[in-house]
């Protein structure tokens, strides 16, 4: 449980600002695995999760919030739109050479 949940989930640095502006669902990794946890609590939880990951040799995934986003638009674009332009809508490309 704990291997899966980590590694299936990346947390978003930032401080403070990115708690808030996130509401507290930049702590993914903590999230996943106290998910009754409040969160304000899990920034505290995180050195802990940090440090029981590595001494266990699984993988913690971090990345500021623009890596994190352009993780997620690229792996969407390849999966979803087949490496085509993320923010092109196929069906809006097509009604527009339809004219």
């Amino acid at each position: 449980f704990l291997r899966r949940q980590v590694l299936m989930s990346r947390n978003v640095r930032g401080g403070r600002f990115v708690d808030l502006f996130m509401g507290g669902l930049n702590h993914q990794i903590e999230h996943h695995l106290f998910p009754s946890m409040p969160s304000p609590n899990l920034r505290r939880l995180r050195p802990i999760v940090r440090e029981f990951c590595a001494e266990h040799r699984i993988p913690y995934a971090e990345a500021n919030l623009l890596e994190s986003y352009g993780i997620v638009v690229r792996h969407l674009n390849a999966v979803g739109l087949a490496a085509r332009d993320p923010f092109q809508c196929p069906i809006t490309a097509e009604l527009r050479s339809a004219r």
